[in-house]
């Protein structure tokens, strides 16, 4: 599926509703280059949780974990950026696979450098692409 969103509001408002239609369990993983949008689509998936501590970009620390209040089985966030990640490897070595359950939604930014470390059964990839006139292509 595909979505164009006209702003980073409206970036954030998709990921917002798009939460609703998490159940625990998965992750996503977002594509895109630098400026695309993958941080605000996290924000946006956060405030869909119901999350209200402020979301930022975990680049230099790898991984947060924001706890979820107000869900049925879904108890944390888990925001994870590979974007210094030298191996893939470094992402099991901080412990990221003890969040891959149904207690858990992680969301990975540059998914793409990681994949192999990633469940494929529950993984879900999004693109998103920044167009000329700061619109955004959503694919997913």
């Amino acid at each position: 599926m595909q979505t164009i969103t006209s702003s980073e509001q409206a970036t954030f408002d998709f990921a917002r509703d798009y939460a609703g239609k998490l159940k625990g369990g998965e992750v996503i993983g977002l594509i895109g280059e630098l400026g695309a949008g993958k941080t605000v689509f996290t924000k946006g998936i956060a405030a869909g949780l119901g999350i209200t501590e402020t979301v930022t970009s975990p680049t230099f620390v790898l991984m947060k974990i924001y706890p979820v209040t107000g869900q049925k089985h879904i108890e944390r966030l888990v925001h994870v950026d590979a974007y210094r990640i030298a191996k893939p490897e470094e992402l099991i070595n901080i412990g990221l696979e003890d969040y891959f359950n149904n207690e858990s939604v992680v969301i990975i930014e540059w998914a793409d450098k990681v994949e192999f470390v990633l469940p494929k059964k529950s993984t879900t990839y999004v693109k998103l692409k920044t167009k000329i006139n700061k619109s955004r292509i959503i694919k997913y």
